[in-house]
């Protein structure tokens, strides 16, 4: 017999967000504050167009009807303890360096990240 407890067992997210979609990219960080105010943990990681987020002063658009823009969503999730990483290809593949990411958001490392996608206590939400 299945339950609605299952989800309750759950310690919370990961997310892999790729897409440069704004809409895209929105819905993930509106999951990802649901999930926090359920008093669950949000890992996230930013990879390829998604990147762009987690560089100071990159533009990201404001969506109705909250109007926010992606990257200030992802500011507040990280606000409320979401850890926010980027994949270690999008800095020196965008010919960036750690200097241009926003406070708080540090370069994943791969065994730590993949331990974590394997980790069954989460749910894993790619983008």
């Amino acid at each position: 017999l299945v339950t609605n407890s299952f989800a309750s067992d759950k310690k919370g997210l990961n997310v892999v967000l790729t897409a440069a979609d704004a809409q895209t990219q929105q819905m993930a960080m509106v999951l990802s504050m649901m999930t926090l105010k359920q008093g669950k943990e949000v890992n996230m990681t930013l990879c390829s167009s998604a990147g762009d987020l987690a560089v100071k002063g990159m533009k990201s658009e404001i969506l109705k009807p909250m109007n926010k823009s992606p990257k200030m969503m992802m500011k507040a999730i990280m606000k409320k303890g979401a850890k926010v990483e980027v994949c270690p290809l999008y800095l020196p593949n965008a010919g960036k360096d750690e200097s241009v990411l926003i406070k708080g958001i540090t370069v994943a490392k791969p065994p730590k990240v993949a331990a974590q996608l394997l980790n069954d206590d989460f749910t894993t939400l790619s983008y």
